[in-house]
């Protein structure tokens, strides 16, 4: 029979201890147990994908660089091509839209600060095994 625990709503630690108090803050605990998590020794799966694509969306954002490295197609084709359409619009207006250029590159620079914020478990959580796309 695998190991119970309960997860602390507070802080997320996994207690073997249902309907007591967490051993890390003190919250009380719900009554029903869950199956034991795998606790990983080394890195998360994918969590070596943060710095790169953390990087990559400060650096290369307005691209959408980092959205390929996640493995996002769909949205790394959507801001290149948004970038792509402010490139022609700032060329036809002689530099008049140049403003616009500055949304993907926001965008970028959000989201890559975004990703190197996050812990390692919050970044595979959100963006690996979630699939959260944007922000």
């Amino acid at each position: 029979m695998p190991t119970q625990y309960v997860t602390c709503p507070n802080c997320h630690t996994q207690n073997l201890n249902p309907g007591g108090r967490c051993s890390n803050c003190g919250t009380m605990l719900p009554i029903s147990p869950m199956p034991m998590q795998p606790v990983y020794a080394g890195k998360l799966p994918g969590a070596d994908k943060k710095l790169p694509a953390g990087i990559c969306g400060i650096l290369l954002g307005m691209f959408g660089v980092h959205k390929f490295i996640l493995g996002y197609q769909q949205e790394g084709i959507i801001m290149l091509s948004v970038s792509l359409v402010t490139w022609i619009i700032t060329g036809i207006t002689c530099g008049l839209g140049a403003p616009l250029m500055m949304i993907p590159m926001v965008i970028g620079v959000v989201e890559g600060i975004m990703y190197l914020t996050k812990s390692d478990e919050e970044f595979v959580h959100t963006y690996i095994n979630n699939k959260k796309p944007w922000f």
